[in-house]
Parts: C-alpha cells; structure tokens; sequence
C-alpha cells in the first residue's frame, strides 16, 4: 500500500508535506487491459438514453474508447468503432439505412454487428469485406435505456432484471449526467450514509426537505447476495427510520426515497433511483439510470418529472450547472465528488467510522478484480425470486412506531437492533426466493412493533443479533 502523506504536528506545515501520492490504479482506472477497467467490461453496462438516439449517429465515449452508437431505419441499434476501417473517417457521419451505416467517405456499410456488407468503390470480384470485421459492441435496449457489453463475446452474461423494475404503478423515468471524475468517487457515495447529515442538511441547507436527515445515523453495512447495503437507522420522535440503499456489484447503486420526512409508517418502500457509475475513461465518468416515480414514495408532491432527462434530475446538488458561488455557498453531491481530484487519492485519506461502507465496497471490488485478472469468471448475483429470471434487491425505507427508551445510550443500542432486525427480514428466510416477498416482508416488518411490545421489555431483549446474510 502507497505511503499516507504526512503532515507534521505544527502550524503551517504544508511545505513539508511529501508529494502527492499515485491514485490506486487497480481500483480506478478503466482503460483495456487495465484490471478495473476488464472487470467492469464483462458486465451490461449503459451507454445512453433511448431518447438521445434519433435518425442520426451519436458518439459516445466509455471505457477509454470512441464509439459510434446509432440505429437503423428499421430500428435496430449497433454499437460501432468510430473510425471506418478504410481511411479513418469518423462513422459519426455516416448514414443509417436498413441494413446498417454507411461510411459517407467512400460508402462502405456495416451491420450491427460490424460485419461488412458492401464496399462499394472496389471492384465486384473483390474479397476484402470477406476477410474484415470492423469493431462492434452486443448492444439491448430496455424500458429507455440502451445497454452495451465491452469483455469478451464468449463469457456474455445474461441480462440482468432486478425486483426494483416491476414494482406497481411506478415509472421509470431516464436520466443521465456526466461527472468531470473517477467512475469510483461517485459510485461509492452510495454507501456513504453519514455524508447526508452534513452535506444534504447541516452544512447548508435541508437539500431533501425534512429535518430528519439532520440527524446522525447509527449504521452498518452488510454483504448480500447481489452486493451490499448500508442500514441507516434513526430516531425521529416516536418512529424509527430504518434505510437501506444497496450496491449491485460492480457498479450498479439502488437509492431509497429522497423525501422521506420519517413521520409515516412504512414498511419496504422500493427505491427512488437505480443507477449505474460507468466510466467514459479514467478521469470522467456519466451515471446512467433511472428515477422511479411512485406514488407511495412522494406523499407530498416534491418529486417532478419534468425536471428528469439529460444533464438533470430532480433533486438538488446532482450537476454543475450552478453558478459558482452557490456552489461554494450550498455544495451538493457534485461538488463533493467531482472536488476529490480527477482521480481521488486513497493514500491521502484518513477514514474513519462513517468509512466502513466505503471500506467495504472497495475491498469487495479489489476482490472481483483480482478474480478477473487471474482468469476465473466475476462474481453474478442469481436469480432469486421463484426460481425466474428476476433477481431480488434489497434497497428501501421502513419507518415503524417505536417509543424512546429514557436513556439515550439504551435508545441509540435499540436503533442498532431494530436495524438489523429489519435487514433480516429484508434479506433473510424462505421468503427470500417467493414471488410474493415484497408482500411478505411488508407484512413482516408492519407487524415487528407488536411483535416487540409482546415480549419482555425493554425491547433490546427481543431484537435480532448481528444480521449474517447469505
């Protein structure tokens, strides 16, 4: 591990410092062959909205690599090398027919899957499409959003589908914004549980609306069988706030509701927001994703569609499309992502509790990453749910009636374990592998007060111990 740099124990001791370290390579950078970058590649990765591909070619970046993403007039979408094979000439003119796109220099044609069906400048007896296969990605569109694959064609993994698509009456909106940093320092704040005290209400304004965010977690951080979730719990008057938000490995984060004020019971509300970090190449890096509209999640009306697309969501602090000196006056998530340095430096920083889901992401990363560069296949969540295609997720809010107990040492313990009570019933028991989980988990965690109140008080001698995951 990179030497921390030092400071020595006196005023005004900067010039003394040792120079900046180098970032952690094997954690951050993307570029082919680099061991993040063919870890992340054997996934289904985004690539763009739906609604950003019309009749002409869109260039895209990611991983390091020029593409060219575009759709033929019959509607199939192709993922192509951005340089024609013949004289380099950027396919981000070419023309789209029903076949494929046309090279507008000297009019070859390549198919989605960059075969070449014409090159018509070269005699009729010529061989050379025959022998040449110009760079493509598999590509699949679903519910707005185009996905890419980029690891080798032979190890293709199924589609994933989470239980967080399918939840009544919700609607998944697309979005998609670009961050000028590492593909790292933006993921991991999905398990940074303590950063929404501060940043989202303490250091400047309530970002989310409600005073409850304001106070200080008690948390922790469990695997599961997709990843991992952070359990935030809080006390707000006579509730109890239980919130999780869920890693899908590699780098997919599920987000609870934004604006949830923990005054009305709950129990397993689905996510606010699925996202993918994906990189555009070491020091850039666009989330992807979309943003469920429920209506049990939004009882007060903030959320608004209409504030959801390209370069926007409806939530504050989410872009750098600020004037500056708000940014500085009232900094959100942009700001402290992007402001970490292109690249963040692990070996300058000095982590503490609230670091241990941040800990925890990185070592189950480096872990799959070293898999993947010594041959074996990366770590796949199964399918869970009645034995289908569809795999469970384990992301929500739940809010249950809970009095205080008087002393506040006594209280912050019954937080702890009304946490991971919860969390087992989330992620724990038969019904784990049931169509109706979310029906039973619901159920379960309405009746947990009850089930308490009709044991011996106080109520830490009723509550589950530490909460191991499958």
């Amino acid at each position: 591990m990179a030497e921390k740099r030092q400071f020595l124990r006196q005023p005004y001791s900067a010039y003394h410092a040792k120079p900046v370290p180098q970032e952690d390579v094997e954690l951050t950078h993307v570029e082919r062959g680099s061991p993040g970058g063919e870890y992340l590649r054997r996934f289904w990765q985004p690539v763009a909205m739906s609604s950003e591909l019309g009749d002409l070619p869109l260039v895209v970046r990611l991983f390091g690599e020029d593409l060219v993403l575009f759709r033929t007039t019959t509607g199939e979408v192709g993922l192509l090398e951005k340089h024609c094979p013949h004289r380099g000439t950027s396919l981000e003119f070419g023309i789209a027919n029903e076949c494929g796109l046309r090279c507008c220099y000297h009019g070859w044609l390549f198919a989605p899957d960059g075969t070449i069906l014409e090159t018509p400048g070269d005699p009729p007896e010529s061989t050379l499409r025959h022998r040449l296969v110009h760079g493509a990605y598999p590509v699949r569109e679903y519910r707005g959003l185009i996905f890419g694959y980029f690891g080798p064609p032979e190890a293709i993994p199924p589609f994933p589908v989470y239980d967080s698509y399918d939840v009544p009456d919700d609607a998944l909106v697309p979005y998609s914004i670009h961050y000028p940093c590492n593909w790292l320092q933006v993921h991991e704040n999905v398990m940074d549980p303590v950063h929404t005290t501060f940043l989202h209400h303490r250091v400047s304004f309530s970002q989310f609306q409600a005073d409850v965010w304001g106070e200080l977690p008690v948390m922790e951080f469990f695997e599961t069988p997709a990843g991992m979730v952070y359990v935030s719990t809080r006390r707000w008057q006579d509730k109890v706030w239980v919130r999780s938000n869920d890693i899908l490995l590699p780098n997919v984060g599920q987000i609870g509701h934004l604006f949830e004020d923990g005054q009305q019971e709950k129990a397993f509300n689905p996510v606010a927001i699925t996202r993918w970090t994906i990189p555009v190449d070491n020091t850039n890096c666009r989330i992807i994703g979309w943003r469920h509209f429920v209506p049990e999640t939004d009882p007060r009306g903030i959320a608004n569609r209409a504030e959801v697309g390209k370069e926007m969501v409806d939530f504050y602090g989410q872009t750098g499309h600020r004037p500056y000196d708000r940014m500085q006056r009232e900094p959100g998530d942009y700001e402290a992502q992007v402001s970490q340095r292109p690249i963040a430096v692990h070996a300058m920083e000095h982590l503490t509790e609230c670091d241990r889901g941040v800990t925890m992401l990185r070592r189950m990363l480096r872990r799959e990453i070293r898999k993947v560069a010594e041959g074996a296949a990366p770590y796949v969540a199964t399918p869970r749910l009645g034995g289908g295609s569809v795999t469970a997720t384990y992301a929500h809010d739940s809010v249950v009636a809970i009095p205080p107990l008087p002393d506040t040492v006594e209280d912050r313990e019954l937080l702890r374990r009304v946490g991971r009570a919860i969390t087992a019933i989330v992620a724990r028991g038969a019904h784990q592998a049931g169509d109706d989980r979310r029906d039973r988990i619901r159920a379960m965690i309405s009746s947990l007060p009850q089930d308490l109140a009709a044991d011996a008080a106080p109520y830490t001698a009723a509550l589950a111990e530490p909460c191991q995951i499958p």
